[in-house]
């Protein structure tokens, strides 16, 4: 059994930072590309930032120049360091992976983290 786990989140106050962690654990082939999505109050779920198994990044304008996504394939980790951090940041961030489970051939699936609050003070 595959899963994500978040943790970092909390409360910070505006222009503080945080570091957002998600490990993949369990039965795993291989990882394909990460990434960590948000979803503030009364908005649709997001895509914050996204990286490939080789490293290529792409963010969404709201946080590029403040957030940096990077990964540490050995450990199945996906970070995201957020700098300059604003209210309009505080959202639930959910970790995302698209992986291929060990005996599931090589069928890619995506797989969701349960979610970390990060609030973000005036």
């Amino acid at each position: 059994q595959v899963q994500l786990v978040e943790s970092g989140g909390g409360l910070v106050q505006a222009g503080g930072s945080l570091r957002l962690s998600c490990a993949a654990s369990g039965l795993i082939f291989s990882i394909n590309a990460m990434g960590w999505y948000r979803q503030a109050p009364g908005k649709q779920r997001e895509l914050v930032a996204g990286i490939t198994r080789g490293g290529r990044t792409n963010y969404a304008d709201a946080v590029k120049e403040r957030f940096t996504i990077s990964r540490d394939n050995a450990k199945n980790t996906v970070y995201l360091q957020m700098n300059s951090l604003k209210p309009e940041d505080t959202a639930v961030y959910y970790c995302n992976a698209g992986l291929v489970p060990v005996g599931a051939g090589s069928r890619e699936y995506t797989y969701w983290g349960q979610g970390t609050q990060v609030t973000v003070s005036s």
